[in-house]
């Protein structure tokens, strides 16, 4: 196979080729190829060692390609398996896939949150619109409308089994419905002083938390609506809060740029992680699930790191997502790659994938131990604000400024 050379080319590689045989003292030769390539005159400084450099850069330009193609060949598959051709993916594994299932339209505002019924196939979201509404998630269709907040629904939790569901809203109440068979609200809790953001259920059902833009966290008792406890220490409004598994523990997150640590029983401060830039927007807690993807995380260079746990993520208007190790105080890992500010955080049951939505209109599901984006779902057409995931099923739900709410099944 002759290759094809211009005539400068091939002029330069015989300079080379002579400077090589020169240089390496193969005279005789050397002599021969003048004379044969009708080389004439000096040699010229610039072809000094040309060859030799040539060569080594081919091969290590060969490496680079090889390790290209690999990739390459990686990444194909990856894309091809995403498909619905799923390979041997087991549901911990599973996640979210465009296109939706159903986009649910009624709520005439904002979608301030959405949450799974923790044993029917249900779904409800909570809006600007000042009401809750409830849909099925597995045929698409809408229920009903629980009615009863004069302004904007901030955030909605049921309890363990699902038969009461907690509301709050920006008319500073708190109110408990029957969600087993009258859908009625049974019971209404005053006692902040400004808009009440998040409301969360303690483990056995008894006590429901409460955060506010007055800076405090309130704890209630569901027997009697009585306030119980006030937890005192964020500087600006507490945008979320969110209680342990074991119910210990209660983690919130202020405009105050900071994550506190509560005592559940003593309302005490347990700690103050302060690594956000910005506002705080949510927090949310790990299950033990994730503690080996979280420990590959903090090792880096695929060393395990040896962290204990409990573990949080947060995500901030800073754009990034932290997961903090809650009994050192520690920041072990970053999310970075949303556009703008991140507003809810879910983790997969699974543990080893982080969900979060964001005013980049997009989803993300991150691969925590090696601390990536491993998908991104243009999900809305205005801010994501919520999202959940259902705690044995393949699906995941989220919300939108848009007006909407999606179903979207993992596989």
């Amino acid at each position: 196979m002759k290759m094809v050379l211009s005539q400068r080319q091939r002029e330069e590689l015989n300079k080379a080729i002579a400077d090589y045989l020169g240089s390496n003292g193969y005279n005789d030769a050397l002599e021969a190829f003048k004379k044969e390539a009708e080389m004439t005159g000096e040699m010229d400084r610039k072809f000094g060692g040309l060859l030799e450099k040539k060569w080594t850069s081919v091969i290590r330009l060969q490496k680079k390609v090889m390790e290209l193609e690999s990739k390459l060949s990686e990444a194909q598959k990856e894309f091809i398996e995403g498909a619905p051709t799923r390979a041997k993916r087991t549901p911990t594994e599973w996640i979210p896939r465009p296109p939706e299932k159903f986009c649910l339209t009624g709520h005439r505002a904002t979608i301030t949150k959405v949450i799974f019924h923790p044993v029917f196939s249900l779904l409800v979201s909570s809006s600007e619109d000042a009401t809750i509404k409830v849909w099925d998630f597995e045929n698409g269709d809408y229920e009903r409308s629980l009615k009863g907040h004069t302004d904007s629904v901030q955030d909605i939790a049921f309890d363990h089994h699902g038969k009461l569901l907690v509301s709050c809203s920006a008319d500073m109440s708190i109110k408990l419905w029957d969600f087993n068979q009258t859908y009625e609200c049974i019971k209404t809790m005053h006692g902040h002083d400004h808009n009440v953001s998040s409301v969360a259920f303690s483990p056995s059902g008894d006590i429901v938390y409460s955060a506010s833009r007055d800076k405090t966290i309130k704890a209630w008792e569901v027997a009697t609506g009585y306030c119980v406890k006030t937890y005192k220490g964020h500087r600006e409004w507490v945008r979320m809060v969110r209680v342990s598994a074991d119910g210990t523990l209660l983690a919130s997150c202020s405009n105050d740029q900071t994550v506190r640590i509560w005592n559940a029983d003593t309302n005490e401060c347990k700690m103050e992680l302060r690594e956000h830039e910005h506002v705080v927007e949510c927090v949310s807690w790990a299950p033990e699930s994730a503690a080996s993807a979280v420990n590959e995380a903090a090792g880096g260079d695929n060393r395990r790191a040896n962290h204990q746990g409990p573990f949080l993520a947060s995500g901030s208007r800073d754009k990034s997502v932290k997961i903090w190790d809650v009994s050192t105080g520690q920041c072990l890992a970053t999310l970075v790659g949303h556009d703008n500010w991140v507003r809810g955080a879910v983790w997969h049951p699974g543990g080893r994938y982080l969900l979060t939505a964001s005013d980049d209109k997009t989803l993300r599901v991150w691969d925590v131990a090696h601390t990536r984006c491993l998908k991104t779902l243009y999900a809305h057409q205005h801010f994501a604000t919520s999202l959940d995931f259902h705690r044995n099923l393949p699906y995941v739900i989220s919300g939108s400024v848009d007006q909407t709410v999606k179903v979207w099944e993992c596989r």
